[in-house]
């Protein structure tokens, strides 16, 4: 917690419970038709695309901040393992659980306790519970998507639940 003095520490703090809230609530406007019977799949993905496009612009911003007194990174896993490591404990005080790579691009980034998760009720291995999770996976893919491609690498982010509280990203880095 800050135990500055106002007007001595120019940080802005914020409640994490605020951010987690805004989440849930992002995601439930972008995911709300008209009708809640008229939800039709291409709505579905209009919203994914509106939160994945979000989280981009977000994921840009806060990666611009964390990098400012950094030197350049020398390779993409260098870039990941940033991900991994420093924006993943800006963003939930909490390092990547686990971090895998085939060496040609492809990386998967497990969290086993992803924190936008832990508010959800139910057993975890339910199918309904695994499908409103993936509707929060938008916006952290475009977190993601958008520090590398400020970092300049150009990639696709693909969430995953398996059960809730875990999730995975796969990140594939486009080919130049």
């Amino acid at each position: 917690m800050a135990t500055a003095v106002l007007g001595q520490d120019d940080r802005r703090l914020l409640a994490e419970s605020s951010l987690d809230f805004l989440i849930v609530e992002m995601v439930d406007l972008m995911h709300r038709s008209p009708s809640d019977t008229d939800t039709t799949e291409t709505d579905k993905e209009a919203a994914y695309f509106k939160l994945e496009t979000l989280g981009y612009q977000v994921g840009m911003a806060l990666v611009e901040r964390l990098t400012k007194d950094r030197p350049r990174f020398l390779d993409n896993l260098d870039v990941v393992k940033f991900i991994c490591k420093d924006f993943w404990i800006a963003l939930f005080k909490k390092q990547i659980d686990n971090l895998k790579t085939n060496h040609r691009g492809v990386y998967v980034l497990t969290d086993n306790n992803f924190r936008w998760f832990s508010r959800m009720s139910g057993d975890g291995a339910n199918a309904e519970i695994s499908r409103q999770a993936y509707a929060h996976l938008a916006f952290p893919c475009g977190l993601i998507r958008g520090a590398l491609g400020n970092l300049g690498v150009s990639t696709v982010v693909i969430g995953e639940v398996s059960t809730v509280p875990q999730c995975t990203f796969q990140i594939k880095i486009n080919k130049p």
